[in-house]
């Protein structure tokens, strides 16, 4: 049977986007081997009894020509659909939040998205201004519809490396959220308070002053988030550094590939911030 971008990532890829292979992501390498023909043994994670039984397949479908260059993000956006199609659209403000709309015939969810609110209907996810959520992005939304959560956030925090099943994806963490924002905020803790604050997330740093800077955000209704950020301390010789906390109910609303795109989606809005 030919395996697709998305078999491959699904069931073959350890899918944690570490670039041991040469790509940014493992969904970017499944594509490179279904379409270019990229050898699968140039990701080093692939148990070798796995490569062998793969490898044998992904010949014979290069030799068949059935395999094609694919849209990843569109692929990885139809598996996704695919997840959630089951959920049925008025029973969603039960489960993720939200508040349901009438649009003739049809139910739309209005699910707030950090600062602003996204509308969900059977034919994707727009920005509040009508046009389509980008491809990435409704992955994720849809994701988080197919996971099934219903539970309230208790205020109970965990770091990714005390959520189960998440050692693989430690060094992704560090790599795409907590280096870059070190990188960005270092010396510029006045900076990032600005862009917490102008990305909706409250100001928490009293109440904990173990960290320089704590900002609490929402990106969604029942998925908080907390940042902790330490400035360098130059004259003890200490470096910045920051992380993330999630609520004990997080794996309930999001799988772990989700949580780190929310994370990596949370620091490039801080990173990018013009405020």
């Amino acid at each position: 049977m030919p395996l697709s971008v998305v078999d491959l990532y699904k069931n073959i890829l350890p899918k944690t986007n570490c670039k041991d292979c040469g790509y940014p992501t493992c969904l970017a390498f499944a594509s490179m081997v279904v379409s270019e023909k990229l050898p699968l043994n140039k990701c080093p994670h692939v148990p070798a009894d796995r490569l062998a039984e793969c490898q044998k397949e992904l010949d014979a479908q290069y030799a068949a020509g059935k395999w094609t260059k694919r849209d990843m993000a569109q692929d990885a956006l139809l598996w996704a659909k695919e997840r959630a199609a089951s959920m049925n659209i008025a029973d969603m403000p039960e489960r993720i939040g939200g508040e349901l709309l009438k649009e003739g015939e049809e139910h739309v969810l209005k699910l707030p998205y950090f600062t602003d609110f996204i509308l969900i209907r059977k034919d994707g996810i727009s920005k509040s201004d009508g046009t389509l959520l980008g491809r990435w992005e409704q992955v994720f939304i849809y994701n988080h519809i197919a996971q099934g959560g219903k539970a309230m956030p208790t205020g109970k925090w965990k770091g990714l490396e005390q959520i189960p099943n998440t050692i693989s994806k430690i060094k992704s963490m560090k790599s795409h959220v907590e280096e870059p924002l070190v990188e960005r905020f270092r010396g510029r803790s006045d900076e990032l308070r600005k862009a917490a604050g102008a990305l909706g997330g409250s100001d928490m740093s009293a109440e904990n002053p173990s960290a320089d800077v704590v900002f609490l955000f929402k990106p969604l209704p029942k998925i908080p988030v907390m940042l902790l950020f330490w400035d360098q301390d130059k004259k003890d010789g200490f470096d910045a550094g920051t992380k993330l906390l999630f609520d004990e109910t997080i794996t309930g609303h999001l799988d772990i590939e989700s949580i780190l795109f929310l994370s990596e989606r949370l620091r490039q809005l801080l990173c990018e911030s013009r405020v």
